[in-house]
């Protein structure tokens, strides 16, 4: 072997040193997933995996492994995370602690951020066609499902609402376009009869970029108290 040759060969042996074992990434991508009570980034997956790893590769192989299995690796708000198999919900629903439903006036506020967020309490009242109790706006706010974007500029300069990454999680969503569409809800049967001509369903978007027709909030906004009112008061005020 001539020098030239050696020379070569040792610049090159760093490198292929530097490859990381592509199993023992994995196991290591899938124990952090495991062990995370939060959906990981791919950017938090690679600043932990040894340098070097696919980190896209790692998550694509491991969604194939655990596709039958009784846990599922999926993608939800941007982010992984192992979930139980959707048809196996019914198995676990007897261990779950039940929780309060949401009021019908809380799931329309809730739709109506969702799909025309930002949007105002103003706007939101005039979509409902009913006034919004203030309290539907601040336990929604106490899920985590909705945020405070920012303020309108208009007279008064109202207060934003927008959706979170919790809102996502929580629904099983990557992304606030997975929203269905206007054909999707006709056939899960969510609007029955004859839909309106020219009816759509807006394409919704979660920016964090504020609109044009937004300033940032206050700084007093950001320490907002939340409010609940009770069920008979909120019960009153909306239908």
């Amino acid at each position: 072997m001539s020098e030239h040759d050696e020379i070569a060969e040792m610049e090159d042996a760093p490198e292929q040193r530097s490859v990381p074992d592509h199993g023992e990434a994995m196991r290591i991508a899938e124990a952090l997933l495991f062990a995370s009570a939060q959906p990981l980034s791919v950017e938090d997956l690679a600043g932990r995996l040894p340098e070097g790893a696919d980190v896209s590769r790692i998550l694509e192989e491991l969604a194939d492994l655990y596709a039958g299995r009784g846990v599922n690796l999926v993608r939800v708000a941007g982010a992984w995370a192992f979930r139980t198999a959707s048809d196996l919900s019914f198995v676990l629903s007897r261990d779950v602690v039940e929780q309060k439903k949401l009021s019908r006036a809380a799931m329309e506020t809730l739709a109506i951020v969702a799909y025309h967020q930002p949007a105002t309490r103003a706007e939101i009242e005039e979509i409902r066609g009913v006034a919004t109790s203030k309290g539907t706006l601040d336990l929604l706010l106490e899920t985590g499902w909705i945020r405070l974007r920012g303020r309108r500029r208009v007279p008064g300069r109202p207060v934003t609402y927008g959706t979170t990454p919790a809102f996502l999680s929580h629904f099983g969503l990557d992304a606030i376009d997975d929203l269905p569409g206007l054909e999707e809800l006709k056939g899960a049967g969510f609007l029955e009869g004859r839909v309106p001509p020219g009816m759509s369903v807006p394409v919704p978007s979660d920016a964090e970029t504020l609109r044009e027709d937004e300033d940032p909030l206050d700084q007093d906004d950001l320490f907002m108290p939340i409010e609940i009112e009770p069920d008979s008061e909120a019960g009153a005020a909306e239908e």
